[in-house]
């Protein structure tokens, strides 16, 4: 009894070590990059604080990715430096996981590509488009962020899209782009894009696989739809 005493006082560093990162918590593991707490305190209890940030469905380190260095600062004890690492540590995790996700992505499943982007743009406060230029062995040749538009809007030049392919040289297409809302149901803007860039594609000669609009955890695909046969 006195040596499990013992271990459950230990600071995250010394049980880090002695136990292992798994049998941490979220707060004691964000204490080990924080290091020290302010008065009144200790680097736990001010994580605590740093995860109470988030916002529900997005809590706790979902929050962190959301939550601004402004709101960061707020907090007593967490300055600058530490803001500027907390989103850092966010960041290095988001890539972390699409890094590891890259290693099965199949451009030929919408399942696929949508789960490999989810992260990146479902967090974003506008309209972001981007254009995959896939070569013929269904690989990625280049990202290319066609537009950034409005809350809800995106203005996307058919034109434009179709320059990008020739000068990736792609064999197929995807679109893709997220609804800040969260609600990826397509728009009529969005089906009136989708069908003027289809036909684009087939004059080129460079097939639109597929359209894909990334929500919250949600995504709608045209291909899937049976809108792109």
């Amino acid at each position: 009894m006195n040596e499990i005493k013992k271990l459950n006082e230990e600071k995250p560093y010394e049980r880090f070590i002695s136990m292992g990162a798994e049998s941490l918590t979220d707060a004691e593991l964000l204490a080990i990059i924080l290091r020290t707490g302010t008065k009144g305190f200790d680097a736990v209890s001010l994580s605590r604080k740093v995860l109470e940030l988030g916002k529900y469905p997005r809590t706790g380190f979902l929050g962190l990715y959301d939550t601004d260095i402004t709101s960061l600062e707020k907090i007593s004890g967490i300055g600058r430096v530490k803001a500027i690492k907390l989103k850092a540590l966010a960041e290095i995790s988001r890539r972390m996981h699409e890094a590891r996700l890259a290693e099965g992505i199949n451009v030929s499943n919408a399942s696929s590509v949508a789960t490999y982007y989810m992260e990146r743009m479902r967090h974003n406060k506008c309209e972001k488009v981007l254009l995959l230029s896939i070569d013929s062995k269904g690989k990625v040749l280049r990202e290319s962020e066609i537009s950034k538009g409005s809350v809800n809007r995106s203005l996307v030049s058919v034109r434009s899209v179709m320059m990008e392919a020739l000068n990736a040289e792609a064999v197929h297409l995807i679109l893709m782009h997220n609804h800040p809302s969260g609600d990826p149901s397509p728009s009529k803007e969005d089906n009136d894009l989708t069908a003027r860039l289809s036909e684009s594609c087939k004059l080129m000669e460079i097939p639109l696989l597929d359209h894909i609009i990334i929500g919250d955890n949600l995504y709608y695909s045209y291909n899937e739809s049976g809108l792109l046969r």
